[in-house]
């Protein structure tokens, strides 16, 4: 009976680490297919890295740019909140996100989003000029 145990118990963890294993596995191939411009093989990936990763902030990411490549705003924009609500600094989803709210021209929404992205910029803060820009052009309501 010992021994069932530990059989089981190993089974076990050998099951939970090959489900982690795959779940990174899917996000690698995801991104190489994404690289390749293969956007649907790439969406099917992510959203199964996802399953595995719930909390994968970057599948989110990669998915919220499929979408917008397809125009499908809905899930596009579903992906990038995602994306923020699970990682809140991520500069690249606000970016996308205050692009967003610029075409629909959203002023309070763009300037507060603007406020936060200054905040968290590591890579992207020279987009600053861009969203000043931008935010010239919206008319304030």
């Amino acid at each position: 009976m010992k021994n069932i145990k530990k059989i089981l118990f190993f089974t076990l963890i050998i099951l939970f680490s090959s489900h982690s294993f795959a779940g990174e596995n899917f996000y690698n191939k995801a991104k190489e297919k994404f690289d390749q411009k293969e956007f649907e093989h790439s969406k099917f990936l992510f959203q199964r890295n996802i399953v595995f990763n719930p909390k994968d902030a970057k599948s989110y990411l990669y998915l919220a740019k499929i979408f917008k490549s397809e125009e499908n705003e809905k899930e596009h924009i579903k992906n990038i909140r995602t994306t923020l609500l699970l990682e809140p600094d991520n500069e690249e989803a606000m970016y996308m996100l205050i692009n967003y709210e610029i075409k629909k021209s959203n002023y309070s929404e763009v300037k507060e989003l603007k406020e936060s992205f200054l905040t968290i910029c590591k890579s992207l803060c020279d987009k600053k000029g861009e969203i000043e820009e931008s935010l010239k052009d919206i008319e304030v309501e």
